[in-house]
């Protein structure tokens, strides 16, 4: 409609390029121009001036022979002061650039192991950035920020490597395991053998306040009763403690208790067979 009354609307961040009878004739810029199509005056196109971006998916190898796909993110924009460079010296600028990054990215990661990929992703990136930016300048086109966005290894190198890093986790967790179950036993250790010290510390005392009650009794009855010897007192000590076993035997229902014959005469011969063990024991 603006071109039937001899006028032109350029919106921001675009230019017009003007045409005089097929010619390139000049750039127009933001605003209003008169465009007076009976002189041979019309707009070729219209050309932008923002910011654009383009995502190049390039599959290469590594030197270790792994496939592995490059995604870039390319950010250019067309030169104001070079426009007409810019519009006519490129049919389709999204397939040159394309063109430009297979090349450097196949260039540059078969010389990189796969590790190594990962690791220089800025460098490869600056290098893609770089060769675009020789060559897109000659067309009017400024290469913005070059990105390498993601790098992706074959499905089943993925695979092996998510194991491997598991395994080595898991390697990790076994030995910390272990030396803890390690620093548990060594605890359990050292707690049973400290809990064996007290309690032979405790048995020894037992036996030691045993004999010395007994020593007290034998005393104290052999002077309270003129007449009866030690060997009578200790007769009525093991008669004392063989009732009282007994008597603890009888009142347990759960007590597992063996047998032997028994019977007051018994005792006489039980403290015989102790003392005539100890006489032997001290002639030995």
């Amino acid at each position: 409609m603006g071109q039937a009354f001899g006028c032109i609307q350029v919106d921001q961040s675009t230019v017009a390029i003007r045409e005089v009878f097929g010619k390139f004739d000049a750039v127009l810029n933001p605003g209003c121009h008169l465009m007076p199509w009976c002189i041979g005056m019309q707009t070729a196109g219209i050309l932008s001036l923002r910011v654009q971006q383009l995502d190049v998916r390039c599959e290469t190898k590594t030197k270790d022979n792994v496939f592995v796909t490059v995604v870039a993110s390319i950010q250019y924009r067309a030169l104001a002061e070079k426009a007409s460079d810019a519009f006519y010296k490129l049919s389709n600028t999204k397939e040159q650039i394309q063109a430009y990054v297979f090349d450097v990215i196949r260039a540059s990661v078969p010389k990189l192991e796969l590790d190594s990929v990962f690791e220089q992703k800025n460098d490869i990136a600056k290098a893609v950035e770089n060769e675009l930016e020789k060559a897109m300048s000659h067309y009017g086109f400024e290469i913005v920020q070059t990105l390498i966005v993601d790098i992706e290894p074959d499905e089943h190198v993925k695979r092996a490597m998510n194991e491997i890093n598991a395994a080595s986790r898991m390697r990790v967790a076994a030995n910390e395991k272990a030396e803890a179950e390690k620093i548990l036993q060594i605890k359990r250790a050292e707690g049973e053998a400290e809990s064996k010290y007290l309690s032979g510390l405790g048995i020894a005392r037992q036996r030691q306040a045993i004999v010395d009650g007994l020593r007290d009794s034998v005393l104290a009855f052999s002077s309270n009763v003129p007449g009866t010897t030690s060997k009578d007192v200790m007769d009525m000590v093991l008669v004392t403690q063989y009732f009282d076993t007994m008597k603890e035997i009888g009142a347990s229902s759960k007590s597992s208790s063996v047998f032997i014959p028994h019977g007051p005469g018994v005792v006489r011969d039980i403290a015989s067979q102790i003392r005539d063990g100890l006489l032997q024991g001290q002639a030995v």
